[in-house]
């Protein structure tokens, strides 16, 4: 796994050794955050970034390497902390990117300023995006108008709780990602 542009662009992420990590890949990234740049001005430059279900943070720190202010990663599993913590070791970038390990469907009030942008990839088949979209938006960990995108088996069914809209949804292969904006 390796950071696939910006600042860090060829950087390698230390990937998990056993299951229940699943990394979103170099091409799915690399294919999301074109999208991100093209098609909804560069959201990631400047953006406050929400990382949940961040497994080994890989999105998070490609928003960070293309401009991202700051990234919250959300993840309660320990392997998936001691990643992010080396992680953020390794790209020197503590003063800009916060661990908080805690379950993403109940996270309970803000720790941090609200995210301008989201990513949520949570565990597939297992409808937890909405919980964790919702647990985000009562505690206050979203700005208004935050862009969000959800990453889910494509054959999974509506990824998003009352007061989410969605703007678009795009398969790549077995996998769907909905981009939607947070009414606030």
């Amino acid at each position: 796994m390796r950071i696939v542009g910006g600042e860090w662009r060829g950087r390698r992420l230390i990937g998990p050794k056993a299951e229940g990590i699943r990394p979103t890949s170099d091409r799915l990234r690399e294919a999301l955050f074109n999208v991100l740049a093209h098609a909804y001005d560069d959201a990631a430059e400047e953006a406050v970034v929400l990382d949940l279900f961040a497994g080994t943070g890989a999105l998070g720190f490609e928003a960070l390497s293309r401009g991202a202010a700051r990234a919250l990663f959300v993840d309660e599993g320990r392997q998936a902390g001691l990643l992010i913590r080396e992680g953020i070791a390794a790209l020197g970038c503590a003063a800009r990117a916060r661990l908080i390990p805690r379950d993403a469907t109940r996270l309970g009030p803000a720790l941090d300023q609200p995210a301008t942008l989201v990513f949520c990839d949570p565990p597939y088949g297992k409808n937890l995006a909405p919980a964790a979209l919702t647990a985000a938006a009562s505690g206050g960990w979203l700005a208004p108008g935050a862009l969000v995108l959800v990453e889910e088996a494509a054959a999974a069914g509506p990824v998003l709780p009352p007061g989410f809209s969605e703007l678009e949804r795009r398969g790549y292969g077995e996998t769907a990602v909905t981009f939607a904006r947070f009414a606030g």
